[in-house]
């Protein structure tokens, strides 16, 4: 990774601060542009530099670019926020899915990618971020842990293997963490959308096949867009801070379950 100049001559510490990983596109970006819309200061860390670039230019996040993967990148991002002294709240949106094979052709690095990207590096940077999560909270009353899981981590799935292994473990990771953080003022929240269209989450499971990517959502009635989760995700950490969200399932109308998905109009059964 290059050297990444901290920017603490444009870092305020009275004002509120969020690191929101995953912040160069889908939901990730979307959550990073609505808390800098409600005055946050945000540091955006994703793994593109340009994508992050265009980010900042936008709207004045302090982009910081990591694989989350690399233990070596998450040392560096906590050597910046622990310059900076203050993070109210940690948003681990990063993750992703890849193949839908099942489990008697699982690809096995597929299935390690998976639960690299979505649980270790969560846990990763969940672990270096909590000293200055403790900091905040005793400086400033309150900290905040949200991590967007998925209902994949809820209900598994034909050809979903790995992502709702993954996904189960993260879940587990959550659940563990509040446990462990018991008597601290730090709440620990997890989000977890079913059907969301975004560019690129079924784009990349699918290996770039536009045509099958674009048959997920084929006539689904309003799918959830990044927008709407990030709406979910800010609301949430807005909340009173003494109101812990343990989980919250966010679906669109058309997804009653995760096996039971609309498509076609939603329409009232009227009796005539």
């Amino acid at each position: 990774m290059t050297d990444q100049t901290p920017p603490v001559q444009t870092f305020d510490p009275a004002v509120r601060t969020a690191v929101v990983t995953g912040a160069s596109s889908g939901i990730g970006r979307a959550t990073a542009e609505l808390l800098r819309a409600h005055g946050w200061q945000v540091v955006a860390v994703a793994r593109r530099a340009d994508r992050l670039d265009e980010l900042a230019a936008a709207t004045g996040a302090i982009p910081f670019v990591a694989d989350l993967t690399e233990q070596s990148e998450v040392d560096d991002l906590a050597a910046l926020v622990g310059q900076l002294g203050r993070i109210d709240a940690l948003f681990n949106i990063a993750g992703g899915a890849i193949g839908t094979e099942t489990v008697e052709d699982a690809i096995i690095d597929d299935w390690v990618r998976t639960y690299e990207i979505n649980t270790i590096a969560t846990v990763r940077v969940t672990r270096a971020l909590l000293p200055v999560l403790r900091t905040t909270a005793a400086e400033h009353g309150w900290a905040s842990i949200l991590t967007l899981t998925s209902t994949a981590g809820l209900i598994s799935y034909e050809g979903g293997g790995a992502y709702t292994a993954a996904k189960h473990a993260e879940q587990a990771f959550v659940e563990t963490l509040r446990l462990e953080l018991s008597g601290e003022p730090i709440r620990v929240i997890a989000i977890a959308p079913g059907l969301v269209h975004t560019p690129e989450f079924s784009l990349n499971r699918l290996h770039g096949d536009q045509a099958k990517a674009d048959a997920v959502y084929a006539g689904v009635d309003h799918p959830l867009t990044a927008e709407d989760v990030a709406l979910v995700n800010v609301q949430t950490v807005e909340l009173p801070p003494h109101i812990n969200l343990d989980l919250v399932v966010v679906r669109p109308v058309a997804q009653s379950a995760q096996h039971k998905l609309h498509r076609g109009p939603l329409t009232p059964r009227i009796e005539q």
